[in-house]
C-alpha cells in the first residue's frame, strides 16, 4: 500500500518516462509534489524502492527506472502486462532492421517493427561541441518512442544533463524542428557553430540554455544567436 505522496511520485515519475523517455530531475519531483525541500522526495523515492516499484541505476546520479505500478493502475490489462521503461538497455538499436525503415512517423502498419534512424555524431552534454556532424551510422527504435516527424539521435558527450538522467555516453532520439516549448530539452545550435543539449527556457526577450548539474552555469543568448535543432523525446542506453 502507498501513501498518497509515494503514488503521486510515482505516478508522476512514469508520466515523465512515458513522455520524454527520462526520468524527472529531483527539483522537477519536488516541484511537481509541492514539497518544500529535495529530502522529502529522497524519502519517498527510497521508500518507492523498498516496496519494489521503481530501481535507482548503479553508478548514475540520481537515474531512475519504474519496475512496475500499483496493481489498481493495471487491473484489467491482464495478469501477464507489465510495464516497460522508455529507456532502452543494453545495445537494443544496433543491430540494423530488416527491412531498413525511413525516419517517419509510425502508424498503424508499421506498430511493432524497428524504425531506422541516423545517427548524426555527438552532442555536448557540457561545453558546446562543434556543430551537428554528418551522418554516421544507423540505429533502430521502436515506434513507440517515436512520434511525427522527423528523427535523428545523437551521442552524448559530458555530464551537464545528469540530473535529467542523461549520461555520458547514451544516445538521445531527437525529433528534428525549430520549436521548442520552455522547459523541455533540446538541441540548440550557438552562433551557427556549436550544438549542444540543453533544457530551454525564456529570460524575457533572451533564451537560457539550462544544464541539470549544479557544476555547470545557464549560458543565456540573444534570441538571434540560438537555433534550436529539435528537442528530446527518447533514450538509448548502453551498460
Amino acid at each position: 500500500m502507498l501513501t498518497r505522496k509515494q503514488h503521486e511520485l510515482l505516478m508522476f515519475i512514469h508520466e515523465r518516462m512515458k513522455e520524454s523517455g527520462i526520468p524527472p530531475s529531483f527539483d522537477e519531483m519536488k516541484d511537481a509534489l509541492d514539497l518544500a525541500s529535495k529530502s522529502g522526495i529522497h524519502r519517498l523515492i527510497t521508500a518507492l524502492e523498498e516496496r519494489g516499484f521503481i530501481r535507482r541505476l548503479p553508478n548514475r546520479a540520481r537515474a531512475l527506472e519504474v519496475i512496475k505500478l500499483p496493481e489498481s493502475m493495471i487491473s484489467g490489462f491482464g495478469q501477464q502486462r507489465r510495464f516497460t521503461p522508455s529507456v532502452i538497455e543494453g545495445s537494443l538499436g544496433k543491430e540494423p532492421p530488416a527491412p531498413q525503415r525511413k525516419p517517419v512517423a509510425s502508424n498503424d502498419d508499421t506498430a511493432g517493427q524497428a524504425v531506422s534512424i541516423p545517427v548524426m555524431g555527438r552532442i555536448a552534454a557540457g561545453v558546446p561541441i562543434d556543430a551537428i556532424q554528418h551522418q554516421t551510422h544507423s540505429i533502430s527504435v521502436p515506434p513507440e518512442m517515436l512520434g511525427s516527424g522527423d528523427h535523428y539521435a545523437l551521442e552524448v558527450k559530458g555530464d551537464s544533463m545528469i540530473e535529467a538522467g542523461i549520461f555520458d555516453g547514451d544516445t538521445v532520439i531527437v525529433r528534428n524542428g525549430p520549436d521548442a516549448t520552455p522547459g523541455e530539452i533540446v538541441v540548440a545550435l550557438v552562433d551557427d557553430e556549436e550544438a549542444t543539449l540543453k533544457r530551454y527556457r525564456r529570460k524575457g526577450a533572451s533564451i537560457a540554455l539550462e544544464a541539470a548539474n549544479p557544476a555547470y552555469e545557464t549560458r543565456i543568448f540573444g534570441p538571434d544567436r540560438v537555433k534550436v535543432q529539435g528537442k528530446l523525446v527518447g533514450l538509448i542506453r548502453q551498460y
